[in-house]
């Protein structure tokens, strides 16, 4: 009788952050958890500006980003130009599929593929829902970022590229949302003497998190947030530390994640209350937007069954 070795868990989901500290701390946590030293085909899925690079960053520490952010863009792709004659040569590759087919065609970056996997590389692929249906197999670890992050290992009954694809890129406007809504929030407050607090992530919204009890006007904050939205102040990125918040300079540590308008931004609400948090001793400040839910703090994380 053959016996089935355990497996991970083939679907895993975890909220996706906002800040590029905390996007790459999941990298590296997700890295942990989920890959293995036999993965040779990554497939990161996710539009601009949702983390991908931040999250291959925290993955693989090291790694020559051939996109990087800061427009420092590698030339020629190293893929393109593998070379097993050489001593010191690279493991593990990276390509951004959407990036590259402005300069090579689809089919000849699946080759390059193919070749370095057939060496025995190890190839990280941005967009991998682009160039899939050219390579006719999965990778080993597909990896979706949108309102959350979808973690899956596939088998033959998929999940497929396009399947990831289609859940991240209809949620990530929620993300969006709870991002300019938590820096509205944030430039509220400072007006307020509350002192230091931490940000998180709950399902559709954030929280902050204090580590006293604070006096708070929950109401007439909300009134404030709301009052912003209405004024539909266009959201800019300035730097990589830096929004507009119309003419408004804000600190921001994920500048590319926001709705372009404040006025994008639905159904802003506040939890009535600060909540306690006992098992960390601290006190969270709720904010959600998009859909409605019961109101009730145990229904932020519900899992939801069909």
């Amino acid at each position: 009788m053959t016996q089935l070795a355990s497996q991970e868990p083939l679907y895993s989901v975890y909220f996706a952050p906002r800040g590029y500290a905390r996007m790459v701390q999941i990298g590296r946590d997700i890295a942990q958890r989920h890959l293995t030293a036999f993965d040779n085909l990554i497939g990161i899925i996710g539009e601009a500006g949702s983390g991908k690079s931040l999250l291959i960053r925290g993955m693989f520490p090291g790694l020559e980003l051939t996109n990087d952010d800061n427009g420092v863009n590698v030339r020629p792709l190293p893929l393109l130009d593998i070379d097993d004659t050489g001593f010191y040569q690279a493991h593990t590759y990276h390509m951004d599929a959407r990036f590259e087919s402005a300069f090579t065609s689809l089919p000849q970056l699946a080759e390059a593929v193919l070749i370095a996997l057939d060496k025995g590389k190890r190839v990280v692929i941005e967009h991998f829902d682009l160039i899939f249906p050219l390579l006719n197999f999965n990778a080993a670890l597909l990896i979706g970022i949108g309102d959350e992050i979808i973690v899956s290992r596939p088998t033959v009954f998929g999940p497929e590229p396009a399947d990831i694809a289609k859940t991240v890129f209809a949620s990530i406007k929620y993300r969006r949302m709870a991002h300019t809504a938590e820096d509205l929030t944030e430039h509220a407050l400072m007006s307020r003497n509350v002192g230091k607090y931490a940000h998180g992530d709950v399902r559709r919204g954030f929280f902050l998190r204090f580590d006293r009890a604070i006096s708070l006007d929950i109401p007439q904050l909300l009134l404030e947030v709301q009052d912003m939205i209405a004024q539909n102040l266009p959201i800019t990125y300035k730097d990589q530390d830096h929004i507009y918040i119309g003419s408004i300079l804000h600190r921001c540590t994920g500048p590319r994640m926001h709705v372009n308008s404040t006025g994008k931004v639905e159904n802003f609400r506040f939890l009535n209350e600060l909540q306690y948090d006992a098992l960390n001793e601290a006190y969270l400040l709720v904010g959600l937007v998009g859909d409605n839910n019961s109101g009730l703090s145990r229904d932020l994380n519900q899992i939801f069954v069909g």
